[in-house]
């Protein structure tokens, strides 16, 4: 690495930036520092004398960021974030290696948790680390090693691997509809529909798999995980459009009723998928390995 000197400033003097832009006053940097105002102001001359720019505006003594030194801020918080996260790892890292892995909650859940003992059984050395994410994220600046994803193949700069297709059911409370065998595909568009945020596309994309022609956007409810989704449809607010391993205990128990008589295929499938750089990771190589051999699209989700 030739990067001269001048363009790594110390991590104290970017602490103290990060912190001023985050804070927005010199007293509340020093506390959260454990430093005095004094010195924080050095910290930041030492920066402005190393960039060779004017990085702070003083006001007595308020002292607030440029415009670039802000940009320059938020790029250094990303920054600063993945040396913490790096070191994090270093302390706690197993002799086998750690995966940290981002999971979407239900499937991640339902799907993946039942089968992790076997991954423990068979690889002790490796420590899985999971952490929700509900949209996609962005491999350079949050430092997970892969993530399961729902949708296409269209995530530039990573590898994949089919995990599951998904099939969809409309579901609402029993109190909703007087005589659901009537209902058809078309009589749907007139009821209140309930959405999930992370498919956002998905109720139009099942009334053009029954062959209905949608005239204008199929509106309704937002809701952010299937959890909040499926109680609302038990209480009567709408119709949800729902993968049909997560209603089956409720459509048994009669908690919902099923709206249509064959599940659908959903557009886009489970995956797991990883950044090609780091797609020889020891610990990743040997989850994604084991993790092919549990990937089987054709087979029903564990209950």
């Amino acid at each position: 690495m030739n990067t001269p000197r001048r363009l790594l400033p110390t991590i104290s003097s970017l602490r103290a930036l990060e912190a001023l832009d985050r804070l927005g006053s010199a007293t509340a940097v020093a506390q959260e520092l454990s430093l005095t105002q004094s010195a924080v102001s050095r910290q930041l001359q030492v920066l402005e004398h190393q960039m060779g720019l004017d990085l702070i505006t003083r006001d007595g003594r308020r002292l607030t960021l440029t415009p670039a030194a802000q940009k320059y801020a938020s790029e250094v918080r990303q920054a600063l974030e993945q040396i913490a996260q790096a070191s994090l790892r270093l302390r706690i890292a197993p002799d086998g290696g750690t995966l940290n892995l981002a999971i979407l909650p239900t499937f991640g859940m339902r799907w993946l948790v039942p089968r992790l003992p076997e991954f423990a059984r068979l690889h002790p050395q490796v420590t899985v680390n999971m952490n929700t994410r509900l949209q996609r994220l962005n491999f350079a600046n949050e430092g997970f090693d892969a993530a399961i994803h729902f949708g296409n193949t269209d995530w530039p700069g990573t590898g994949h691997l089919l995990l599951r297709h998904e099939h969809l059911l409309p579901v609402c409370a029993p109190s909703l509809v007087q005589d659901p065998g009537a209902l058809t595909p078309t009589d749907l568009l007139h009821m209140p529909l309930l959405h999930i945020e992370t498919r956002p596309d998905a109720w139009a994309d099942w009334f053009r798999a029954q062959g209905v022609t949608v005239t204008r956007s199929v509106t309704g409810t937002l809701h952010d995980q299937f959890s909040t989704i499926t109680q609302a449809a038990q209480h009567g607010l709408g119709v949800a459009l729902m993968p049909d391993y997560l209603v089956e205990q409720d459509l048994a128990l009669g908690h919902l009723i099923a709206l249509h008589d064959a599940p659908t295929e959903a557009q886009g499938a489970y995956y797991l998928v990883w950044p090609l750089d780091k797609a020889q990771d020891p610990a990743l190589k040997q989850f994604r390995e084991w993790l092919a051999t549990q990937a089987e699209p054709e087979d029903p989700l564990p209950r």
